[in-house]
């Protein structure tokens, strides 16, 4: 991976294709990416400053935004920063493929999140008003069932991997319920999402195969309505169209699914490697809402945020961004800007103001489930599995990056059988 800065930091700044078509920017995946994306945050960050020019999947220039302030100003401003990506200057010039992978986070779709104003307050209520129809009906109950299935699996060995064996598939299965689908389709939704968020070769595979079960689960529903997520959707006075319809249901599961089972599997990490809070946990004189909240500051669930596009040209943290640029919002670089956190180790126990949920008009409406998730899988763990510890020291378990997350690879543990 090349990472020299290919404009100085007094050198006059702008789109990053104005540079010479890519030589010399960083690149945000690949396999130097997928090891140290931390280190790639503050190497931009001290050559560029706030704001760096990058390459996503395809050597495809972008923005990415590492200051905490800059984050705020474009997700609070979708007239100077859209979601909706048929302004993108390198898509309407035919530079970007429509099978790119990267199309599957920033092409544009008839849901909520590719588009402002009021089509986008049309959509997300629909979603909002059905999220919150479905949080109250047994939310928990069905995390713990599954939660209990899941430890049923391993329970009789005293071992397990908990990112594998657990939080890799319990927040679908847990969605599957939600959305009225059988049990079955939960694995393999699991592995496409995944794949989706991951990108490479197979996204597009995996985001057809998404796309026909979810199909398939809205005839069904047509016919046969229940009290669930797809039927809610269907019959909204919002009157979602059938395009509509199938794309929130996509959006919903892919990013619930991925961004809980990675906030999940971080949450145990960080309970797993402090004895105190694991004590303080299972003793109850520790709130898992606030291991959850410093997970939150210091390892999102998405690093990288998808997409926003420049509607004029402007100055953004000292570089001039110009119209119909990609800029992709550094949730994790923004969370540990020294500008705003100069010593990370100081605790933020009570502070919510981190980016992890996005902001803005576009702000995560799924929140509430995501927590109710993570709050009963961690508390089911700990009852039911005495004596539970790290099976490896801490500085064993290793993580892998796409351009958009970095997933916890194992967390290995040992407990009483």
């Amino acid at each position: 991976m090349t990472d020299q800065p290919l404009n100085g930091p007094d050198a006059p700044s702008g789109c990053p294709v104005a540079h010479g078509g890519g030589d010399g920017l960083t690149r945000l995946y690949g396999p130097d990416a997928a090891t140290d994306p931390i280190g790639i945050y503050s190497r931009l960050r001290k050559q560029h400053g706030p704001v760096a020019p990058v390459l996503l999947e395809g050597d495809i220039p972008a923005w990415l935004v590492l200051g905490y302030r800059e984050n705020r100003r474009v997700l609070d401003n979708p007239r100077q920063f859209s979601r909706d990506s048929r302004i993108w200057r390198d898509w309407k010039d035919g530079r970007v493929e429509s099978t790119s992978p990267l199309m599957q986070m920033v092409g544009w779709r008839p849901d909520c999140v590719s588009q402002d104003g009021e089509p986008h307050r049309r959509l997300r209520g629909a979603v909002t008003d059905n999220l919150q129809a479905v949080s109250g009906r047994g939310i928990r109950r069905h995390v713990t069932h599954f939660a209990n299935k899941q430890i049923d699996a391993f329970v009789g060995r005293g071992s397990a991997d908990l990112v594998a064996e657990y939080a890799e598939y319990l927040p679908m299965l847990v969605l599957t319920r939600v959305f009225g689908l059988a049990e079955s389709e939960g694995r393999r939704l699991a592995e496409s999402s995944a794949q989706v968020i991951k990108g490479g070769a197979e996204a597009l595979i995996h985001n057809d195969r998404i796309m026909q079960i979810l199909g398939e689960l809205a005839e069904r529903k047509r016919a046969e309505p229940g009290s669930d997520f797809t039927t809610g959707l269907l019959e909204h006075h919002a009157d979602l169209d059938d395009d509509e319809i199938l794309n929130h249901l996509r959006l919903v599961l892919i990013t619930a699914h991925t961004t809980t089972s990675n906030l999940l599997a971080r949450v145990l990490q960080l309970v797993l490697t402090d004895g105190n809070r694991l004590s303080g946990l299972a003793s109850g004189q520790l709130n898992i809402s606030a291991v959850v909240e410093e997970v939150m500051w210091n390892t999102p669930p998405l690093a990288v945020l998808p997409g926003r596009f420049a509607t004029a040209d402007l100055e953004l943290g000292g570089h001039r961004v110009q119209e119909g640029d990609l800029l992709v919002l550094g949730l994790t670089a923004g969370n540990a800007d020294p500008e705003i956190r100069p010593d990370v180790g100081i605790s933020v126990h009570g502070n919510q103001s981190h980016l992890a949920f996005s902001g803005g008009p576009h702000e995560c409406p799924g929140q509430n489930i995501g927590q109710a998730i993570i709050e009963t899988a961690v508390d089911v763990l700990l009852h039911r599995l005495p004596g539970l510890r790290l099976a490896v020291t801490p500085d064993e378990l290793t993580s892998t990056a796409s351009t958009w997350e970095a997933r916890l690879d194992r967390l290995p543990v040992e407990f009483t059988a």
